[in-house]
């Protein structure tokens, strides 16, 4: 990928606007999107109902089956048990999706052409300026970046980063199920204005590589 984000990256996972399917589910629905955008095979599984290597199918139109992977989604990240067979600390489904599961399975997400890596929960609220330079910097290397976002006293919502187009960050907002550029000076000055959430708290970005 080139500074600017291709459109072909995200199209695919995007051909359908799909929105999460409850208040508590965002984390996981970007975790979802995420998977659909390091996975074209998957992403073409949930968009038509039928893998394309494997021939496996799900039932449905495409935002049911989309609904269907992010409640599973939603039921994995908040048990006992991460992605990779891990314990971790389980967390009730109604407060949502806690970073430290949206990094374990970022960490166990990818493809050949895009391996697993691991990826960590860090502060956000320092320096926005930096902060949106790292996400261009990340997603311009094909790794989505899910990002919380709240008000100025807590975090509120998770959105996902995708890439660089015309200067600014696009994000997909899984509240609405849109893409939406962010620019440079609303990372700086705390007025994202996502899904009406104005600053960002936390990114899960991978290790450097």
């Amino acid at each position: 990928m080139t500074e600017e984000a291709g459109p072909d990256w995200p199209a695919l996972a995007f051909r359908e606007r799909l929105a999460q399917p409850d208040q508590r589910s965002c984390g996981a629905t970007v975790l979802v999107v995420a998977r659909m955008l390091l996975d074209p095979e998957y992403a073409e599984l949930v968009a038509t109902g039928r893998h394309p290597v494997t021939g496996f199918g799900l039932p449905g139109d495409a935002a049911g089956r989309f609904r269907y992977e992010v409640l599973a989604m939603h039921d994995r990240v908040t048990g006992l048990v991460d992605a990779r067979g891990h314990l971790q600390l389980p967390w009730p489904r109604s407060l949502g999706t806690p970073p430290w599961a949206v990094a374990h399975q970022m960490s166990a997400t990818g493809t050949s052409a895009v391996p697993p890596a691991p990826y960590t929960a860090r502060p956000a609220w320092s320096d926005g300026a930096a902060v949106f330079d790292r996400l261009v910097d990340v997603t311009g290397r094909r790794r989505p970046v899910p990002v919380y976002v709240g008000s100025r006293w807590v975090p509120r919502h998770v959105v996902l980063a995708v890439g660089r187009v015309a200067g600014r960050l696009r994000c997909y907002e899984p509240a609405a199920g849109v893409l939406i550029d962010v620019e440079r000076d609303a990372f700086a000055e705390g007025t994202l204005g996502l899904a009406g959430w104005d600053r960002a708290w936390c990114v899960v970005t991978p290790d450097r590589e």
